[in-house]
């Protein structure tokens, strides 16, 4: 099996000779250099090998994108996450089950041991977060809606005791989400990632003071919930992301997505939002950095 972390060449699209298409073209480079606060690094995309750590934030860092964020969603990926924030001081970590996975590990009578290693692993000095956690009524139902609620309120739990911010998964479930957080009492500093509610959500975060952190899903022609949510999020409570290596922002919709595909991202909150685009990647960052600790 390929090691995530051995270099493979960032390939152009196409350059296999196979005509595929990959990877989109660069897009042009970010006046003020921004934050991608959650990318997969250890997934590969359908048809492509894996990219290598250094080759991908290389990439990112030449289009004005300077660190991001890497996330587990079970144990393998959460160990490598440890590895991978080892390895390149570009990028902090989030460690977690995913809602989807936590019925698995419960099925199998492992759900707490797994949880006992998420909250080691989140002892590192780089692991920032707690994520990806939350609910997902769109993949998972019935028994598994009751430990993916169990595993949602224990990560809770781990991010308060340990100080570290918590991503949010919601797909679906979002007064559950709200419900559930307002319960156990929310960490300081929650993130909603992929935030995918509408003008109502994007409320409840400005007074709750939770961060909001749009992906590419902000650009497509259906998403006319994201552009009202961000019409009316407080500036201080954006985030941009990727969720590599999928959302590939529009015009490249379909093909496999990477940290550096963010200028689209925040192009499109400029011109949507009137924002100058150097005063709103200043934010980002500054928000970014106030989430999740310094890069250095």
């Amino acid at each position: 099996m390929h090691n995530p972390l051995t270099p493979v060449p960032f390939r152009a699209p196409g350059s296999d000779g196979s005509g595929r298409q990959g990877f989109p073209p660069a897009p042009e480079p970010l006046p003020v250099p921004v934050l991608d606060n959650h990318t997969h690094l250890d997934f590969p995309w359908e048809g492509e090998r894996k990219v290598s750590i250094t080759d991908a934030l290389d990439a990112a860092e030449a289009v004005g994108v300077r660190g991001a964020v890497q996330v587990g969603c079970d144990l393998e990926s959460s160990r490598f996450t440890v590895q991978a924030v080892e390895q390149d001081l570009r990028l902090l970590g989030a460690v977690a089950l995913h809602p989807n996975d936590a019925p698995e590990y419960a099925a199998r009578g492992e759900l707490e041991g797994a949880l006992a290693e998420i909250e080691a692993l989140a002892a590192h000095s780089r692991i920032r977060a707690i994520g990806e956690t939350g609910l997902d009524f769109f993949r998972t139902e019935g028994e598994g809606l009751v430990h993916q609620r169990y595993s949602f309120r224990r990560h809770i739990d781990i991010a308060k005791r340990l100080g570290l911010t918590l991503q949010i998964h919601d797909r679906d479930a979002h007064d559950d989400v709200v419900q559930v957080l307002r319960e156990e009492g929310a960490p300081e500093r929650v993130v909603f990632h992929c935030f995918s509610g509408g003008e109502e959500l994007a409320r409840t975060c400005n007074t709750e003071g939770w961060y909001m952190s749009f992906a590419g899903t902000l650009t497509f022609k259906n998403a006319a919930n994201l552009r009202a949510a961000l019409a009316v999020a407080e500036p201080e409570r954006i985030l941009v992301e990727t969720d590599a290596p999928f959302l590939t922002p529009h015009p490249h919709r379909g093909r496999p997505n990477a940290s550096y595909m963010v200028p689209y991202t925040v192009r499109a909150m400029a011109e949507l939002t009137g924002w100058e685009l150097s005063e709103l990647c200043a934010k980002i960052t500054e928000n970014t950095v106030r989430a999740y600790g310094t890069w250095d």
